[in-house]
């Protein structure tokens, strides 16, 4: 039996933290080397893009956890805990913490990737009007920009195509402006 199979057999063909029967996905619990039953869990496209931070928590989406938390398998376990950490701020997710007993070794597993740490938003690069910002997306300069350490100023209306995302600062973007790759701050530009 595939991996596939044995996770949808085991839950009923759903999603094993929600129980949303659409658009499956096999989701290898952090930290994984070696995928199998035991560190995979069967999640839907909603339950993965908010554990994997690329949309925003939905604090109502997750009250289901009240009652999947209670899963005999440790992957579950470790993702309820880390989800229902993130979101410890609502009253129903601070109570299912308190009373949710995960085994020391499980317990540990869960604490490996820090996430528990943070709190449940998540940050995006958004532009001037708060609109999300993508890779690859064509932005427009709102502001006159002097680039530093050149004599090049980038224009008001200047359009800037295929925009890469400063990762580890949502407040920049990176961009070729007449052949150069400057960073740019994203409340000085637009989505185009």
């Amino acid at each position: 039996m595939s991996l596939i199979q044995e996770l949808q057999t085991r839950s009923g063909n759903k999603c094993e933290l929600c129980t949303s029967e659409t658009a499956l996905n096999i989701y290898e619990v952090p930290p994984t080397s070696n995928p199998n039953s035991d560190n995979t869990i069967l999640v839907c496209k909603t339950c993965l893009n908010q554990i994997e931070k690329t949309e925003q928590l939905d604090a109502n989406h997750w009250k289901i956890l009240t009652e999947t938390m209670w899963s005999e398998f440790p992957a579950v376990q470790v993702v309820a805990w880390r989800m229902l950490s993130r979101l410890r701020n609502e009253g129903w997710a601070a109570d299912s913490l308190d009373i949710l007993y995960l085994e020391d070794e499980t317990l540990e597993w869960a604490k490996k990737t820090g996430d528990h740490e943070s709190e449940g938003t998540v940050e995006f690069h958004q532009d001037s009007n708060g609109t999300r910002l993508y890779e690859g997306d064509t932005v427009v300069l709102v502001k006159t920009l002097d680039v530093k350490g050149s004599t090049l100023s980038a224009k008001l209306g200047t359009v800037v195509k295929n925009i890469r995302l400063v990762h580890d600062n949502v407040d920049q973007i990176e961009g070729k402006v007449e052949g150069q790759t400057i960073v740019i701050l994203t409340k000085y530009l637009r989505k185009g």
